[in-house]
C-alpha cells in the first residue's frame, strides 16, 4: 500500500503490488467518486441521477480534487469547504431552517439556503529569538439566506476536506490498537489525555468507536461516505435513505428526486472499496541530516505522544493487502483538548466543542506539489505548517511553546520533516 509516485497525482494510486481483481475493484469505485451526479430523474443518465435538491457538489471529486485537500480562494464563497450547524448548548441539534449544514446550490427550481465567506482577523507574535511571525483568526460571514434567519444560539464548524489516503489501513488497525493509545485521565501525567469518541449506531441501539472525520465522527468508511452522500450532495441511500430537507423548505420538499434510493448499495460498497485501496505515498530522504534533526525536535516537543509515528493493522482485513501492515500515519485516531483557539464549542458525537482527532500527517507535505498550494488545520486557517503548530493549545500547548522557543535553524528542520512525510 505505498506508492512510489510523488508528482501531482501522488494521491490517485492504488497499492503497487495489487492483484487484477483488486485493480478493478478500485477503478470502479474510482468512477463512482469521479462523475457528477445530475438532478431529478434523468432518461439519459439514470444511474446518475438525485443530486440535491440541496447540495454543496456535485460529486465527490468536486471537494476531494485529485484526492487531496481543496479549498476555496480568499474572499470567494465556501463550495469546497463546508460550515457544520447546530443549536442548543452543545450544538448536537439541527438549526430548525438549515439543518446540519448549510448548502451552497440548489437544482433549478430550489433555492440554495445561502452562502458562506470567511474573513479573517489578524494576530501577531514573535519567538522566542525575537522573529515575528502572523496568524488568521477566521470569522464566518453568513449571506443571501433563503430560508429565514439562523438560531440565535447558532454554532458553527468550518471544514476543510482531507487528503483521500491511507483509510482502508486506517479502518484495519483495531480497536484495542486505539484504545491502547488513550489516556483519558492522564495517568502518566505527560499533560495528554486523547479519549476515543464513539458515535450512536444508527439503529440506535449501540455506539461505535470513530476513527475518521475531524472529529472522529464516522465509525467506518461506509458510514462516512454515506453520510457524506445525503449531506454534501443530497443523495438518498441505504444508510440515510430520507432527503436532507428541512420542514420549512418547500421548494425543496416538493422537488423531483431521483426515486426512493438514490444510490444503490452496490454504489455506496463500490466507492468505499475504492477509498480503502487508495495507497500512502513513500517517505522521502528520510535520512538526510537536516530531516533527521527536525525528528529529534518532533519528539522532543512531546509532537509523537498524539501524532503516534508506528503502528500495525488486525491480521484480518477486508482487502489482504490491509492486513497485518505496519503502518506510520502518524495519528492515535483519539479525539485531544486543542484549545479556545481552534475550539467551534460544538459537539459531534462525543466529542465537545475544544476537542480535534488528531489528524494523521502521513502525505502531509505532498499537499503543495499536488495542488499549487497548501491549507492546515480543519477549517484551512494556516497557510503554512508553522502557522498550524502555532494555533495549537490545550494539551499541546506545552509542545507548541517547545517550538516556539527553538532557533531559526532548528524550527526549519522540524518543518523539513513534516515535509518529508
Amino acid at each position: 500500500m505505498t506508492s512510489m509516485e510523488l508528482g501531482e497525482r501522488a494521491f490517485l494510486q492504488f497499492g503497487p503490488n495489487s492483484k487484477l481483481s483488486v485493480i478493478s475493484e478500485f477503478t470502479i469505485g474510482q468512477s463512482v467518486f469521479d462523475v457528477p451526479w445530475t438532478p431529478g430523474v434523468s432518461a439519459s443518465l439514470p444511474d446518475r441521477d438525485g443530486l440535491g435538491p440541496i447540495f454543496h457538489r456535485d460529486s465527490c471529486l468536486g471537494c476531494h480534487e485529485k484526492n487531496g485537500r481543496t479549498f476555496d480562494p480568499d474572499g470567494t464563497r465556501l463550495i469546497s469547504s463546508l460550515v457544520r450547524l447546530g443549536v442548543g448548548s452543545g450544538g448536537n441539534n439541527a438549526e430548525a431552517n438549515y439543518g446540519n449544514q448549510l448548502q451552497p446550490n440548489g437544482v433549478g427550481g430550489v433555492s440554495a439556503e445561502g452562502n458562506v465567506i470567511l474573513g479573517y482577523d489578524t494576530i501577531v507574535g514573535n519567538f522566542g529569538d525575537g522573529t515575528g511571525y502572523t496568524l488568521r483568526s477566521p470569522k464566518i460571514v453568513f449571506s443571501g439566506l433563503n430560508y429565514g434567519g439562523l438560531a440565535s444560539d447558532l454554532k458553527t464548524s468550518v471544514r476543510m476536506t482531507q487528503q483521500v489516503i491511507g483509510l482502508g489501513l486506517l479502518e484495519s488497525v483495531s480497536e484495542d490498537t486505539i484504545l491502547g493509545f488513550a489516556d483519558p485521565n492522564d495517568k502518566d501525567k505527560n499533560g495528554i489525555s486523547g479519549r476515543p469518541n464513539y458515535i450512536k449506531d444508527l439503529s440506535g441501539s449501540g455506539k461505535s468507536l470513530g476513527r475518521f472525520g475531524w472529529k472522529a465522527n464516522a465509525p467506518s468508511l461506509k458510514r462516512q461516505n454515506s453520510a457524506a452522500f445525503l449531506g454534501d450532495l443530497g443523495i438518498t441511500n441505504p444508510m440515510f435513505p430520507s432527503q436532507n430537507c428541512t420542514s420549512t423548505q418547500t421548494q425543496c420538499n416538493s422537488a423531483t428526486n431521483g426515486g426512493s434510493l438514490e444510490v444503490s448499495e452496490a454504489k455506496v460498497v463500490a466507492i468505499t472499496k475504492y477509498m480503502q485501496l487508495v495507497a500512502v505515498p513513500i517517505r522521502r530522504k528520510a535520512y538526510y541530516g537536516n530531516i533527521l534533526e527536525g525528528k529529534r525536535m518532533f519528539h522532543w516537543a512531546g509532537c509523537a505522544n498524539c501524532h503516534v509515528p508506528k503502528m500495525k493493522t488486525a491480521p484480518t482485513a477486508s482487502f489482504q493487502q490491509l492486513a497485518s501492515q505496519t503502518i506510520r500515519p502518524f495519528t492515535d485516531l483519539l479525539l485531544h483538548d486543542m484549545g479556545e483557539g481552534l475550539a467551534d464549542g460544538k459537539e459531534d458525537g462525543e466529542a465537545n466543542g475544544n476537542e480535534w482527532r488528531t489528524a494523521p500527517l502521513w502525505g502531509i507535505g505532498l499537499l503543495e506539489t499536488v495542488h499549487g498550494e497548501a491549507r492546515y488545520l480543519h477549517d484551512g486557517r494556516a497557510r503554512t505548517l508553522m502557522e498550524a503548530i502555532l494555533w495549537h493549545g490545550g494539551e499541546a500547548e506545552k509542545s507548541k511553546n517547545f517550538v516556539k522557543n527553538l532557533n531559526q535553524d532548528l524550527r526549519d528542520y522540524l518543518i523539513e520533516y513534516l515535509e518529508s512525510l
